[in-house]
């Protein structure tokens, strides 16, 4: 998709809108709804310990750039 106009004025916009019918203004926004209600804890405990070591990848990855 292409951008071929952009409306800064609201008037002329507002004036089309009104002799087609429609709305000039947008939907009301409501509240975002809040978390969900967990029944179950959920368990937090970290699966790594504050002194253990990240494990060690299964793949080599080189970053090297080649030009």
């Amino acid at each position: 998709m292409r951008i071929i106009a952009f409306v800064t004025e609201t008037a002329t916009p507002t004036r089309i809108l009104e002799h087609v019918g429609t709305p000039t203004t947008g939907p009301v926004l409501s509240a975002a709804p809040g978390p969900p209600a967990w029944e179950e804890t959920i368990d937090q405990t970290p699966v790594f310990g504050p002194l253990a070591a990240a494990p060690e990848p299964v793949f080599e990855f080189d970053q090297t750039v080649t030009w």
